[in-house]
Parts: structure tokens; C-alpha cells; sequence
């Protein structure tokens, strides 16, 4: 394709190329390998291809998508709205054309290999004392000697039998109250909210004992939600979703750039994310088969940008040095006022924030794994797009956040996709023959197992997720493919006809392919991406532990949805954490959903987390001075400072020393990451 013809962008997959205009974008996606559905073979019937184009400035990709990049809606597009509605802003791919620049986000239900959100609810012990409790009460009848109205003789009936001297009641409930009220015969439920002033947020008729609330994580990459019983704790329903926001770039500071340079920016972010809640919710709802109306309380944890984003503040601040909030301070708000769709008089209650770059979420992982209690030593660390860190004991917790970037979650990898059937998430390479084998999405077979072309006939081979490219990296550098630098070497130097020439530098053959299926490598880019995340991370934490003047710490919890799934091996051997001894590297799953459940079903927990928030000392890794100086040595695998024995008495870890086949034996000059 010639320079001048458009350029496409697909989201959240990354893949982009140049199509002729014209090319429709059911088309150019199937062009380009991304994955868009579509059954009716491209007629504007099934609707499976709907996208959504994303206009404005897009710094991140270094273009400006007009208005007109897509050809205007035609005849089958303006049939298909107008009888079965098209949500605002989505196109259907059939249809519509690609005329200029343009980036497109593929929403999740118009995915043939939907995500697969792995943010499920662990199993946790937490003391029940909801912010939310029901009370039945009998209300004396009218008198006509008495000049108490319905609602007066109601509140003085619950805080009588509450043992309440004030008691709060919702606007919206009035208007049915007297109803409610003959038609239980005088026999009430009322749902008071007890988190802060107690409030009678909803009115049943007779005896009712159902209330529900949920926990939710909104995450750059993600969005999960947990429903819950309150009475019981018990999870009804667990689910997630990309987080619609994704078109707008896959990391924090894409958002914050698009907010600033584009008029209405931050409004349409906002937007975007109460429009994905609100289909979280519904998915929860029909999942665990509540009745809407008794969806009465919420907690939400997040970092920063989203929790700005969330509100509907600028996040234009977060943007630029000092990163001043607009508030950190923890919000218990009404769940209407935040546009979601609850209970009329739902309540929602947003976690505290750390600091600028220090979230929500952070707040929630400390109220799930109690740095603050703890005996010995511990580092915390919530590992995503941006990780947060927090490294403490009972004597006191510092924390921080370190910008590892989306190479975590598959991107920037030539192979790379987020975890969904079909991508190859474990892998093992034979030090000796340097032949690997891997397991995909789908299946418990690994590849040189009987059945497995099976398995990927149905499931497909789709590329690596981020645990897998993970495990590839780290078993490439245990059987000397790739140095401690990073560099692949050659057929000649590693003794394997895998590594084969890619460019000035060297890849490694990890499928060979098939008719069905493209080859997959991992080149030394993908290398490269993955070391710069890592020694951001591994950097962040050796700064908190320059803080607290220590060179080790005791244990290593690793929590997120990505952080669950890692191989502590795996991990070590790469350097994303501090060496301790592999025993004492465990994984807390998704902590943050944890602590907004913890959040959700005890309001005590509330009211610590809000001390402990306001006692954690923070650090802000962009204006420390030693950030750059560990983050250089951490690029290399495990680490070019620090020795990490603990790891090589356990793990042989070879020394070579690759040229990657350049002339002369050197290397590419690398630019400074």
C-alpha cells in the first residue's frame, strides 16, 4: 500500500495498517488479522460487526481522525437503526468505508473470541456489617385525632424500633410512600443506608429480606464487578468487560492527552465509562436473577485518571508535575449522581486515593492484604498497565505506582492479545534441544500432547497473552537464547534453528504454523517491551526499599488479575521482583476487587482504610532521582546490579553472550527507554 492511502487503527488489538480508500472496515479488519464478527457474509443483516470509530487527536498514534474518515451512514445503515437502533456512535463494518486516518475500537460483543476477564471473586473471610439494613415495622393507621402524617408516624416507628434519634428519608420514596404503605397493610421494609447520617433509601410493601450490592474494579484494561448478597456476603454473580474507554489508548496517559487536546474530551471518557458500568450491572443483574430495585449499595476502587474520569473531573492535572488531585479524600455518593443505573436510591461508595499516581485500587489492596499488620516484611505489588506497589509491615507502608505500559496485557508484542481462548498462556523449553511446547486458552493439553491439533481447530492459535510471553522470555533466557541483555542470538550461537534472522536482529520460532494458523515468534521488540515494563516495576520497588533503607524483603504478594496468573519462577528470572526465596512469592488474585468487597459488606472497613490511606507515605517515582539509575539495571534478566543469589542457587541461569548476527559483532544502538 502507498504512504498516501489511509491509515487504520484497530482497538483494543493494536493492529493497524494502510487499506485503499474505500475498503470497507469489515474488510480491512479482516485484511489486517483483527478479530470482527460477522455472520451475514458482510449484507448489514446480523449486525455482529458493529464498531465504533474514535475522532479527534490521537497522540498517541500521531494522527487526527476527521469527521469524514468513514463514508456517512447509507441506506442499509439508516434500515438497520431505524428498526432495531444502532447505540450512538457505532457504525456497522459492513458498511461503512474507510476514506482517511481513522482508529476504530472493536467492542467486545463484536468479537468472535470474546475476553476472557479472569477478575474473580476470591474467597474471603470478612465480618458482615453492611452500610445497608432492613427493617420491617408495623405503622400505626391514621388517626384522625392525631395531626402526624404517614411519613412522620413511619420514621418514628423505625427509629424507635432502631434505636435512632435522627433518621433520613429519600426524596424520590415520597411520591408512593402512602401506597407502600396500604399496601402492606401498614406492614413496611425499609432499606436505611447507615453509612454516614442514616437515610430510608427504599420502601417495600410487607416483609421483604433481599438486598444486594456491588464490588466493582475499574481498571484501564478492565472492568470487574462482583454482586453480592448483603446479607450473606455471598457472591451471586462475578463478570467483566473491556473498559469502553480503550479506544480513547490503552494506557492512563493516552486518556489524560486525549482529554486535554480534544474540546469535550473528558466529558466523552466519562461517558464512556457509566455507559460500561451500566452494562456490567445489567450482565450482573440477569446473571444472578435479582430484581433490579434491590441493587442497593456499591463500591468502586480504581487509580487516579479513572477515578477522576469516573466522577467527571478534568484529569488534566494528573497530567503534568505535581499530579495534584482534585480530591483523594473517599466519596460515599448517590448512584444516580454518578449516571448508574441501581436501585432509584442505590448509594455508591468510591475507595480513597493514595496520591496522584497511587489509586483507589492500591487502597483496596492494602485493605485486602494488610501491609499495616504485618509481622515481617512485605511487598505488595498490583502489577497492570500501571503498577502500584506497597512495601510495609507493622511499622509503617510506603507506597507508590511505576508505569509499566500495556506490554503486560499482550500489546506492543508482535504476537501479542489479551487472554481469550486460543492464546498460548503457559510454555516450557527444553534447555538441551531448545525445542519449546506451550499450552493455549481452552485446553488443560499441552502442544506435543495427542489431541491438541484438535483443540486448536476449535479454539484457534491466536498469538501469546501476557503470562505466556512471560513464560517464553524466561525460558528462552534459563536455556540461553536470549543473554542478560536481551539480545536472541543465532542458529550458530544458541545451537537452535529456531532463531532465525528478523530484521538486523534475531527471532525465536515458537509455532511453526500451519494451514490454519500463522507462525509465531517472539522478536527481540517483544524483548525489548517486556524488559522496559519490568524494570519499571522491578524499579519501583527497589526505590521503596532504598526508602525503608533495606536491601531485601521478607515475601512478595502478587495481586491483579495479570499478577495472579504469573509464574513466580517465571518472574524471578526476568527480575520483575526483588529475590526472596520462591516459597515466599504467592498470589492474592484480583486483591483490589477483594478490598472493594471487604469495602462493600463492612462499613468499619471503611473507616480503616480512610486512616490507614491517610498514614501511607508516598513517593513519587518521577521526581526521584535513583528511579532512572534502577530502572537502567533492571533492564537486564534478572538484573545487572543486584546479584539475586537466592534465584541462581535455585535456578541454573546461563551467561552468554550473543552478537545477534550484526557485522563486526556489534549491536544496534538501542534508544533510551
Amino acid at each position: 500500500m502507498a504512504e498516501t492511502d489511509p491509515l487504520v487503527i484497530f482497538t483494543p488489538s493494536g493492529k493497524r495498517g494502510r487499506v485503499a480508500a474505500g475498503t470497507p472496515v469489515l474488510t480491512a479488519a479482516r485484511q489486517l488479522g483483527v478479530d470482527l464478527d460477522s455472520v451475514c457474509g458482510g449484507r448489514g443483516i446480523c449486525s455482529k460487526c458493529q464498531v465504533t470509530p474514535s475522532y479527534g487527536a490521537h497522540a498517541k498514534h500521531g494522527i487526527t481522525v476527521r469527521e469524514d474518515a468513514l463514508t456517512a451512514f447509507n441506506a442499509v445503515e439508516e434500515r438497520y437503526d431505524r428498526v432495531r437502533g444502532l447505540k450512538p456512535g457505532r457504525r456497522l463494518g459492513c458498511q461503512a468505508q474507510v476514506m482517511a486516518d481513522v482508529v476504530i475500537d472493536v467492542p467486545p460483543e463484536s468479537q468472535v473470541h470474546k475476553q476472557v476477564v479472569r477478575k474473580r471473586a476470591e474467597a474471603r473471610d470478612i465480618v458482615l456489617d453492611p452500610a445497608i439494613r432492613l427493617h420491617y415495622v408495623e405503622v400505626p393507621e391514621p388517626d384522625m385525632h392525631a395531626p402526624e402524617g404517614d411519613l412522620e408516624r413511619l420514621l418514628a416507628a423505625l427509629k424507635s424500633e432502631m434505636g435512632l434519634e435522627t433518621l433520613g428519608f429519600d426524596l424520590h420514596l415520597l411520591a408512593s410512600l402512602q401506597k407502600t404503605l396500604r399496601a402492606g397493610k401498614w406492614g413496611v421494609t425499609a432499606a436505611v443506608h447507615r453509612h454516614g447520617p442514616p437515610q430510608v433509601i427504599a420502601l417495600w410493601p410487607g416483609f421483604h429480606d433481599k438486598a444486594h450490592g456491588i464490588a466493582v474494579d475499574i481498571g484501564s484494561t478492565t472492568i470487574a464487578g462482583h454482586l453480592t448478597d448483603l446479607a450473606t456476603g455471598e457472591v451471586l454473580a462475578s463478570s467483566g468487560i473491556m473498559n469502553p474507554q480503550i479506544r480513547f489508548g490503552e494506557d492512563v496517559m493516552s486518556r489524560v492527552s486525549h482529554a486535554m487536546m480534544n474540546p469535550g474530551g473528558a466529558a466523552e471518557l466519562t461517558t464512556a465509562v457509566r455507559e460500561g458500568l451500566n452494562a456490567l450491572i445489567d450482565a450482573l443483574v440477569e446473571e444472578a436473577g435479582i430484581d433490579k430495585d434491590t441493587l442497593l449499595d456499591s463500591a468502586f476502587v480504581m487509580n487516579p485518571v479513572m477515578h477522576h474520569l469516573f466522577l467527571g473531573l478534568d484529569p488534566y492535572e494528573l497530567g503534568q508535575a505535581p499530579f495534584a488531585l482534585a480530591t483523594g479524600a473517599a466519596q460515599s455518593l448517590r448512584a444516580v449522581d454518578l449516571g448508574l443505573d441501581l436501585a432509584p436510591g442505590a448509594r455508591a461508595y468510591v475507595l480513597p486515593l493514595i496520591a496522584g499516581h497511587v489509586g483507589a485500587d492500591a487502597a483496596a489492596v492494602a485493605l485486602s492484604e494488610q501491609p499495616h499488620k504485618s509481622d515481617d516484611l512485605v511487598l505488595v505489588v498490583d502489577v497492570g498497565t500501571n503498577a502500584e506497589i506497597l512495601l510495609g509491615d507493622r511499622t509503617g507502608v510506603q507506597a507508590c505506582s511505576s508505569p509499566t505500559g500495556p506490554a503486560f496485557e499482550g500489546a506492543q508484542i508482535s504476537a501479542g492479545q489479551r487472554a481469550a481462548p486460543g492464546a498460548i498462556e503457559r510454555v516450557e523449553i527444553d534447555p538441551v534441544t531448545k525445542e519449546p511446547r506451550f499450552r493455549v486458552i481452552g485446553s488443560d493439553l499441552w502442544s506435543d500432547e495427542p489431541g491438541f491439533a484438535e483443540v486448536i481447530a476449535e479454539t484457534g492459535l491466536t498469538g501469546i497473552c501476557g503470562s505466556g510471553i512471560i513464560e517464553v522470555m524466561a525460558e528462552m533466557r534459563m536455556a540461553g537464547i536470549v543473554d542478560a541483555k536481551g539480545l536472541i542470538g543465532t542458529a550458530e550461537e544458541t545451537g537452535t534453528p529456531r532463531c532465525v534472522a528478523d530484521g538486523r536482529t534475531q527471532a525465536y520460532v515458537l509455532w511453526e504454523g500451519d494451514e490454519n494458523h500463522p507462525r509465531i515468534t517472539v522478536t527481540n521488540n517483544d524483548i525489548r517491551a517486556i524488559q522496559m515494563a519490568k524494570a519499571a516495576l522491578y524499579a519501583g520497588a527497589r526505590l521503596l526499599m532504598d526508602k525503608r533503607c533495606v536491601d531485601k524483603v521478607d515475601r512478595v504478594v502478587l495481586a491483579g488479575a495479570f499478577g495472579a496468573h504469573i509464574s513466580p519462577r517465571h518472574a524471578m528470572v526476568l527480575g520483575m521482583i526483588p529475590d526472596v526465596p520462591l516459597d515466599k512469592v504467592t498470589s492474592a488474585g484480583n486483591a483490589a476487587g477483594t478490598g472493594a468487597r471487604i469495602a462493600l459488606l463492612n462499613r468499619g472497613a471503611r473507616a480503616e482504610i480512610e486512616a490507614v490511606v491517610r498514614a501511607i507515605e508516598k513517593i513519587e517515582t518521577a521526581v526521584e532521582p535513583r528511579f532512572q539509575e534502577h530502572f537502567v539495571a533492571a533492564t537486564a534478566m534478572p538484573n545487572a546490579a543486584d546479584p539475586f543469589p537466592l534465584l541462581r542457587a535455585a535456578v541454573p541461569l546461563p551467561e552468554p553472550s550473543f552478537t545477534g548476527g550484526e557485522a563486526g559483532g556489534g549491536r544496534r544502538r538501542r534508544r533510551r527507554g
